[in-house]
Parts: C-alpha cells; sequence; structure tokens
C-alpha cells in the first residue's frame, strides 16, 4: 500500500507531504485547487512521462517520493529485484523532474531507467477515472483479468509449456528438413567425397609425420659418404685405436715406476679411446639411420602429395581431412536415414500439438465458465451505479488454429448501453463517466484477484448525483476493505465512507504574490463542514451541516 508522498516544487506545489492509511481515502477541494496537479505528481513518480513545465516557476527541479509498504514476494519486490535494487524496506519511489525537461528516476535510492521505474509503479498503484482507459484498452490485459477471476493460472501456465514443447519440436523438425534438403542437394558430391576419404584414410599428424620422414632420407642420401669415410677413420684401417691402445698397455706397465709422470697419460689416452668409441657408435647410428629403401621413398612421397592434393581440392588444411571425411559420413548417414527421422520428428510435433490442443482446449471451458461467473458479478453492480439498462458482455473468440502461449482465446469486454443497440467493444460503446463506472464494478469484482495494492480513482462521480453517487461511495468503501483505494471526488456521498479525508486548497503565501496548493487532513468538524460546503456550494447553511451530518452517520452505520 502507498504509504507516504511528498512533493516539492512542483507547479503550485512548493512543498507537500501526505501520509496515507489502509481503506478508503478520499480528496476533495473546489475546482481548481489542484487536484489533478497532485495526480500529475504522483504520475510522475510511477513512471510517468516528464515535463520541464511541472517544475515550479523560479526553480531548477521539482521531485516526487513516494513510499510503499508491500510484501516480501510481491511482484514489485520481484521486479526491483531482477534490477539489482536492494529491497529491503519499505520500496521508495523517486523522481526527479528538472525544469530543461530532463528526469532522473531512483528506486530505493539507485538510480533506474524510466522503463523499470513505469514497471514496478503499474505493480504497485493503478490509476482509474474518465480519462485513463489503460486497464479496458488492451485485449490481453482482459485475458489475464478473466484468468485470475476464475482462478485459471495453473491452466495457463500448462498451456504456456504445452506451446513452449510444441514450439521446440517444430523448431527440431524445420531444422532437420533444412539439413536433408540442402545435404540431398550435394548427395552425388558427398558420396563421391566419402569414397574417396574413406579409401585415403586420412589420420590427423600424419602430414608431419610424413614430411620429416622424407626429409630425413632425402638428407640421408647426401651425407652417407661422408659418415662412411667419417667411420673409416674413427674404427677402420686408418683408425689410430690399435696404435694408442698399444701405446696405453705400454704406459701402464711403468706406470709404477713413475706414477706422477706416467699416470696423466695414461688418463689423456684412456679418455681419447673412450671418445673415438663413442664417435664410432654415433657414425655408427647415424649410417643405419641414413640407410633407406628408395621404394619407401617412393611410397612416402606418394601418400604425402594425395594427402595434400585432397587437401587443396576439399579446401581444408591436410590435418583437416579426417574431421571433413566424419562430417561428410554424417551427412550422408542423415540422407540415408533422413525420412525415418523426419518421421520420428513429425510424430513429435503431433504428440506435441495434441498436448496442447487439450490442456488449451480445458483452459478455453475454463474461460468461458469464468466469463459466464464473471458477467453476472459485474451485472450485479450496474443497476446503483444508474447503469441498469447497460449489459456487460466477456467476448471471447477462440481459434482453433492459434498456437498461443495463453491459449487459443483473445477476450475483450464488451459492452451494451442501452437495449437495442448492438454491442461492442467497451472502449468504442461506453461514455466517459459509462467507462468509469464499468470500471468500477469491475473492481470491486476483482479486488482479491489480483489488484495492484493501491487504487486510484479520478472524479468518476463527475455527472452524477444522489443515489448513483451513494452506490458509487459504497462500491468505493467496499472495496477499500480488501485493496487500499483512493479517490478524488466532489461528490459527498463518497467523501463522507471515507476513512481518511484530505481537503485541497489553494492559500497565498505570506510576503508573497503567488499561492500554494495545500493538503491536509481533516478531523471531524472540519470533515463535516467540508462535506457540507460540497453540498451547498459558496454558501453553507445550517440545512448542508445537517444533511453532512446525516451522510456521516450513515455511512458509520
Amino acid at each position: 500500500m502507498l504509504v507516504q508522498l511528498a512533493i516539492r516544487d512542483i507547479v503550485l506545489i512548493d512543498k507537500l507531504e501526505l501520509n496515507f492509511r489502509e481503506g478508503l481515502s478520499v480528496l476533495t477541494g473546489e475546482t481548481g485547487a489542484g487536484k489533478s496537479i497532485l495526480l500529475d505528481a504522483f504520475t510522475l513518480a510511477l513512471g510517468g512521462r516528464g515535463d520541464g513545465r511541472l517544475v515550479r516557476q523560479g526553480e531548477a527541479q521539482g521531485q516526487v517520493t513516494a513510499v510503499f509498504d508491500v510484501a516480501p514476494d510481491h511482484p514489485a519486490r520481484t521486479i526491483a529485484a531482477a534490477s539489482d535494487i536492494d529491497t529491503e524496506g519499505d520500496l521508495i519511489l523517486r523522481r526527479i523532474q528538472v525544469a530543461d525537461g530532463r528526469t532522473r528516476a531512483f528506486v530505493n535510492d539507485q538510480p533506474v531507467g524510466v522503463q523499470v521505474l513505469r514497471a514496478i509503479g503499474a505493480a504497485l498503484v493503478e490509476i482509474h477515472g474518465q480519462h485513463d482507459d489503460r486497464a479496458l484498452s488492451d485485449s490481453t490485459t482482459h485475458r489475464a483479468i478473466l484468468d485470475a477471476f476464475g482462478g485459471l493460472g495453473t491452466r495457463q501456465t500448462a498451456v504456456a509449456d504445452a506451446a513452449r514443447r510444441v514450439r521446440q519440436a517444430r523448431t527440431a523438425l524445420s531444422e532437420h528438413r533444412a539439413r536433408v534438403e540442402a545435404a540431398r542437394k550435394e548427395v552425388d558430391f558427398l558420396r563421391h567425397a566419402v569414397e574417396e576419404l574413406a579409401a585415403l584414410d586420412p589420420k590427423p599428424g600424419e602430414e608431419t609425420e610424413l614430411a620429416e620422414r622424407r626429409t630425413l632420407m632425402q638428407q640421408g642420401e647426401k651425407v652417407a659418404r661422408e659418415l662412411n669415410e667419417a667411420l673409416d677413420a674413427v674404427g677402420g684401417q686408418g683408425s689410430p685405436t690399435a696404435h694408442l691402445s698399444a701405446a696405453l698397455r705400454k704406459l701402464e706397465r711403468r706406470a709404477a715406476q713413475a706414477p706422477a709422470l706416467v699416470e696423466p697419460s695414461i688418463n689423456a689416452l684412456d679418455n681419447a679411446l673412450v671418445a673415438l668409441d663413442e664417435a664410432r657408435t654415433c657414425l655408427e647410428d647415424a649410417l643405419q639411420a641414413a640407410e633407406f629403401d628408395p621404394r619407401e621413398l617412393e611410397r612416402v612421397e606418394e601418400r604425402l602429395f594425395g594427402l595434400r592434393a585432397a587437401a587443396r581440392k576439399y579446401n581444408v588444411a591436410v590435418d583437416d581431412l579426417a574431421a571433413l571425411r566424419g562430417r561428410y559420413e554424417g551427412d550422408v548417414a542423415v540422407i540415408d536415414a533422413g525420412e525415418e527421422a523426419l518421421g520420428r520428428l513429425e510424430a513429435t510435433l503431433a504428440a506435441a500439438d495434441a498436448a496442447y490442443l487439450e490442456k488449451a482446449e480445458a483452459l478455453s471451458k475454463g474461460r468461458r465458465k469464468a466469463a459466464s461467473a464473471l458477467d453476472k458479478a459485474v451485472q450485479a453492480e450496474l443497476p446503483p451505479l444508474k447503469l441498469e439498462r447497460a449489459r456487460f458482455i466477456t467476448e471471447i473468440a477462440t481459434d482453433p488454429e492459434a498456437r498461443d502461449p495463453a491459449g487459443l482465446d483473445r477476450v475483450e469486454f464488451w459492452a451494451q448501453t442501452n437495449p437495442g443497440t448492438r454491442p461492442g467493444p467497451m472502449m468504442k460503446v461506453a461514455s466517459g463517466g459509462e467507462l468509469s463506472r464499468f470500471m468500477l464494478a469491475l473492481k470491486v469484482v476483482l479486488a482479491d484477484k489480483g489488484s495492484a495494492p493501491t487504487l486510484i480513482f479520478d472524479e468518476i462521480d463527475t455527472g452524477v448525483g444522489g443515489a448513483v453517487a451513494d452506490a458509487i461511495g459504497a462500491r468505493l468503501a467496499r472495496l477499500s476493505a480488501r485493496v487500499q483505494t483512493v479517490a478524488v471526488t466532489h461528490a459527498p456521498q463518497v467523501a463522507a465512507r471515507a476513512s481518511t479525508h484530505f481537503l485541497i486548497a489553494k492559500e497565498a503565501v505570506k510576503g508573497s504574490d503567488r499561492v500554494a496548493t495545500r493538503v491536509k487532513p481533516l478531523a471531524a468538524m472540519p470533515r463535516q463542514e467540508e462535506i457540507a460546503r460540497m453540498l451547498a456550494g459558496a454558501t453553507v447553511t445550517e440545512e448542508a451541516r445537517a444533511a453532512a451530518a446525516r451522510l456521516l452517520q450513515a455511512a458509520e452505520a
């Protein structure tokens, strides 16, 4: 519910702070006192269109703050949380209007976009009046209203889930068909490519391995002669190994006689022999590696050139040929198994579609039952509102071919304002005053069916009086027992039923030639005087005061 509304420097309002309570609050005052300004300012805080002309003359900016106390699970908190807004405690909506037309929006002191502010505001407050037809202009809203009234939320969720499965099945079938059709256009090429690549049987990394082997064999042929010469020098007839070994043995026999002289030379010769032996081993290994069968080089080159030719043909890297083969084999498999797979996907779509229709038809049946009950309930509210000759009609048009997540139905509220006239969409056939009273009747019926926690009614009693105004007041009072209700009114019968009464008036500002709008809550006697003024006009008589007292007593009874 709305807890507090604070306004600074908006048109004629310099500083205003109103505290609201549960129940029915009314705002009264003479024409031109500033009731419209108050609503315009409130609308600004809820995300309405900004306008630099709203800023009080001489000020750089104006500001409106609205404080709401709502349940922890209220949708407004969910919207705020989705925008990373801290939702602890009250929800505080604040809008700053700059004189140059710019605005800034805040929720719980965190900057937000106007779209977020508007979404939160719509979840918190509904404003209805002769010229505020938003709640009735959109037929998708009518469908949601009917579902809420009939308690059809579970059925509607089931239909939405079934519609999602139909959409997924249709997408899968469409994608598979497209792939099959695309593959069929190239089936001859694909089959040839699969056969060719299967015969080639490429392996990832094979090109590098073959290129290295080919290079080794080609280089080996060039260096083999030098390797043989080096091996002959180290281990052949020209090798110094025999002479060095003989010299080493002679020195070893003399080592005991002169160890200090002989042992260094022995060690050096021994190292030389070891080095020569290692060199011989390396040369023998190199020669063995350099040996190759010319036919093997031919085979390696033929394989390497074949792989590279295939890579050029299919415009991929050699290492990607194996993956390309797998993809082509998959496309051929899709073609070969396409009809069978298409059949399965078509069966899946048909089953999903049948499940959707079953759930959607059940929802349609529930909607028609709820529509009958809603029509009856709203109709019962119309006669006291001077709409006794009117009819409220929930028009349902069902399209069996639709697969909408909300079902097969288009729901629209119709009206017949007089017998013998053609029924039609309420927005087209009802006047402004009739539209407001239709809305009041609907809201009384739907008060506990997902309504916003605060309802604002702006002069819906315009043009009526007596028993009709009293009926409007009675319904607003009934409505306020279940949801916070605020009414801007000129009808004393409505004002008398309020639990909180605010008086709006213009007052001269001391020390200035300007005026400002003031709003104050009325205690018992000032309230009676205001209702008497509403009854009598400019001159309040004792008869008007007595009539006001009777209205207040009747409202409390």
